[in-house]
């Protein structure tokens, strides 16, 4: 799907990665996607699911609040011929974590890319968001945080466990839960 252009209502309550930060997730996490399910929490446009679904990825789940928005993940994912893997959720990102996750056991990819401002004004709320999908995720998860300058990233659970990279004035932070140990004897 490289460089097929999203559909993007330039609604200031999206802010979509910036396209170099994009490229450094990918380049960081893009080969470990394939047959994962890649969740995209505050969705946007869906460029990260996508972009996750072009390089592999077996599902994808979006979860964008603002319907208009959402309405357009759909477009784009019709458009580049994967709505069939593709579950795009009108919801609140912070209510629809507190749901228990149903579905089959694979690995999820997990993208974050809330407004920046959220990482303040709602710090609790994104640290318990982050805290319960980690605790929920199957072994061979991968998180992929995006914020600000301004998040102090010392307070992300396992915070030691995270790989921060800047990339002003965006900070990614990646995290890659363990699998589990094999039995012994197998």
């Amino acid at each position: 799907m490289r460089g097929r252009k999203l559909l993007y209502s330039g609604d200031p309550r999206t802010r979509p990665m910036k396209d170099r930060v994009r490229e450094a997730v990918f380049n960081l996490v893009g080969p470990e996607v394939a047959g994962k399910h890649a969740i995209d929490l505050f969705a946007g446009t869906g460029a990260l699911g996508l972009e996750a679904l072009s390089r592999g990825a077996a599902r994808a789940t979006f979860i964008e609040q603002h319907f208009p928005t959402a309405a357009l993940i759909r477009q784009n994912a019709a458009q580049l011929g994967v709505a069939d893997r593709c579950d795009v959720l009108p919801a609140n990102t912070f209510i629809w974590a507190r749901r228990p996750t149903a579905g089959d056991d694979r690995p999820w990819v997990v993208f974050c890319s809330p407004p920046f401002a959220f990482y303040s004004d709602r710090q609790a709320e994104m640290l318990a968001l982050v805290e319960g999908l980690l605790e929920r995720a199957p072994p061979g998860s991968t998180f992929v945080i995006e914020a600000d300058e301004k998040f102090d990233s010392a307070l992300l659970p396992e915070a030691e466990a995270w790989d921060i990279r800047e990339y002003p004035p965006a900070v990614v932070a990646v995290y890659r839960k363990a699998m589990r140990p094999m039995p012994p004897g197998t």
